[in-house]
């Protein structure tokens, strides 16, 4: 887990003090709004989900750069050099060029959309996103 962040009862719990990347609350943030209600209530200390963990770290990424397009932040900021396997400018070079891994897993949990779709009433398509936590 990083330095400064812990959960407990479902709550991102930060030690600013103890924090290395501030950019990393938003991405353990994600991995607590990609969890279904029910892992969520009851998650303290890693945030995990064994049974669909390269899954979920997908969504998470792409759910990380939804929320710093939306709040205004360069993606660089999370998705920093220290992290991501040392792949972080690829990552955001693919979503800044419209290549979304992740998507497709946030789209099957009802957070947001591949592709517009003439039957859905609310046509927020990626990076906009339907709702920010799991249903």
């Amino acid at each position: 887990f990083l330095p400064g962040l812990r959960v407990e009862n479902g709550v991102l719990k930060i030690d600013i003090d103890k924090l290395s990347y501030i950019g990393d609350i938003l991405h353990e943030a994600g991995h607590i709004a990609v969890m279904s209600k029910e892992e969520r209530e009851c998650l303290s200390g890693k945030l995990d989900n064994q049974e669909n963990d390269a899954a979920n770290e997908m969504a998470v990424m792409a759910w990380t750069y939804a929320v710093c397009l939306e709040i205004g932040i360069e993606p660089n900021v999370v998705f920093h050099a220290d992290g991501y396997k040392g792949d972080s400018e690829n990552i955001i070079n693919n979503f800044d060029n419209g290549h979304y891994i992740g998507v497709p897993i946030l789209h099957w949990y009802g957070m947001t959309n591949e592709k517009f779709d003439l039957n859905q009433k609310n046509a927020a398509i990626f990076p906009k996103m339907l709702r920010w936590v799991r249903p």
